[in-house]
């Protein structure tokens, strides 16, 4: 029994306040030191960087600099992170603050902050060199249709266009690549469907913020370290049904969740809207046929699922003058295929009507379902 009475592990020594110098720290973990410092703002050497006016991204992968956007592309900036051992630490530190695990055994993390903030690092060696560090700040007071027309985003007509088409319950999906202004133009949409409606949106990270007074938010669940209870944005999408949503809104569409989210389309949930990643409209085809590999559907199901589903693509994209609507097209089943018509090309030099403008136009004002 003494024997084991004097056999004391390292936790014992730092819980009876015994020397530091005994305590063996593990990979990637914070000093029990440091717990009362960080907990109140486990944010705080970037924290002057994340409270600028208009910062959507804050990005770290060296030492001593990270790299901010505020709409009008990537601005460098110092930090104090002096090592590569301070990069590490601050990704660490933001992910328990998220009740996730982030270490050499688990060396990747995405995760939602207190804040709302999505997190995303990685560290050595699948990062290499020095810990990534990714920060998508979520706006608590999201974007209305106006701010957008305000800050160029879309045109008073396009935005009046838009409000018809929400008006008048059209499915539609919001494409564009990453940082483009999904999300924005989502939320904005959202905001603009009646009142007395109930939404019920899903998510994978729960980064929408929607001016609205009855939103039903779902937010995925990754495994735990166990590999153990999940619960992805498919059976979500299920579950929602079950719900009484007026509309059905699906953040991102990326999976196997397409097929769910097109028969949920298609049995009287009008008006529901989803984002997929595509570098223009167009490309919305092939974008969802490869998910559409995931979830199981042949390209003929696709076409005329989709097309039911779905009737307008608004595609976003990013310039050097910032984020704005470049077209809106019409989503069509072409004889098995699925295809885009153009309705309404934004350019530089003015608005270019395409052959699907009529139909999309009267969409907006109520002539067409």
């Amino acid at each position: 029994m003494r024997r084991l009475a004097a056999h004391r592990c390292p936790q014992d020594d730092a819980a009876s306040g015994g020397s530091r110098a005994s305590r063996v720290r593990l990979p990637g973990e914070v000093p029990r030191a440091q717990h009362g410092r960080v907990s109140s703002n486990p944010a705080a050497p970037i924290a002057p960087l994340l409270a600028l006016p208009g910062v959507t991204d804050v990005l770290l992968q060296q030492p001593g600099v990270a790299w901010i956007d505020r709409g009008r592309g990537l601005e460098r900036r110092e930090t104090a992170l002096a090592d590569a051992d301070a990069v590490r630490e601050l990704a660490v530190t933001l992910a328990s603050s998220a009740g996730r695990r982030l270490d050499d055994a688990e060396p990747t993390v995405d995760a939602r902050l207190a804040d709302g903030t999505r997190l995303h690092a990685v560290l050595p060696p699948v990062a290499d060199g020095c810990t990534a560090i990714s920060l998508r700040r979520v706006r608590s007071a999201p974007f209305a249709m106006p701010d957008l027309v305000a800050a160029g985003m879309l045109t008073a007509e396009v935005a009046a266009l838009l409000a018809g088409l929400v008006r008048n319950r059209a499915a539609m999906l919001v494409s564009g690549g990453t940082g483009a202004g999904k999300t924005t133009l989502l939320a904005a949409l959202l905001a603009l469907a009646d009142r007395a409606e109930r939404i019920v949106l899903i998510e994978e990270a729960g980064e929408i913020a929607v001016s609205h007074p009855h939103v039903v938010r779902l937010v995925e669940r990754r495994p735990n370290v166990e590999g153990a209870g999940a619960v992805p944005l498919d059976r979500l999408v299920r579950e929602a049904l079950r719900m009484r949503p007026d509309r059905l809104v699906l953040g991102e569409c990326r999976g196997r969740e397409l097929s769910d989210v097109l028969a949920a389309a298609n049995t009287g949930h009008r008006g529901s809207l989803t984002t997929v990643h595509a570098n223009t409209a167009a490309d919305v085809p092939a974008r969802l046929a490869a998910l559409a590999l995931l979830a199981g559907l042949p390209g003929p199901v696709l076409a005329a699922q989709a097309a039911a589903a779905f009737s307008v693509v608004v595609h976003v994209e990013r310039t050097v003058t910032g984020r704005r609507v470049a077209e809106i097209a019409r989503l069509e089943d072409g004889g098995g295929e699925l295809r885009v018509r153009s309705a309404l090309a934004l350019a530089d030099d003015g608005p270019r009507y395409g052959p699907a403008w009529s139909a999309v136009r009267a969409q907006a004002e109520g002539a067409a379902a």
